[in-house]
């Protein structure tokens, strides 16, 4: 599957951005997707992922009530919602996917791991100024 980002910018704090990533090549509810993100000198980290056939969601708990993920599997397209932007979300944001299809397995445990995801896309730069 191909994937590419986009809707990136620059915002103030407490404004929003949406960022959508197309997904091309294979059928997009097979995946289980996520978003993630790097800032400069920092490891790449889990902001969310859904389940595409089911709806089923998970959030880092830095993000939890400010962003929020969704995919249309008309479109073939994920999104994330991010609201109430603060300075420390500044980062290179990339979406992934898993083609598992599961978000969620059994004891709580979901993919969460840059390394669970065999897909990425290029990376969106949202800038959130102080």
């Amino acid at each position: 599957v191909q994937l590419q980002a986009s809707g990136g910018g620059l915002v103030q704090a407490g404004g929003s951005l949406r960022l959508s990533c197309a997904a091309s090549g294979r059928t997009f509810s097979d995946y289980a997707m996520g978003w993630f993100r790097q800032a400069p000198g920092k490891e790449r980290d889990f902001v969310a992922g859904i389940t595409t056939s089911g709806g089923s969601t998970a959030y880092a708990d830095s993000v939890k009530g400010r962003f929020t993920i969704s995919s249309d599997n008309v479109k073939d397209t994920l999104y994330l919602q991010m609201n109430s932007l603060k300075p420390e979300d500044t980062a290179v944001y990339y979406c992934a996917a898993n083609p598992r299809g599961r978000l969620w397995y059994s004891g709580g445990y979901y993919l969460k791991s840059p390394d669970e995801y065999d897909y990425w896309g290029q990376g969106t730069q949202v800038t959130v100024s102080s």
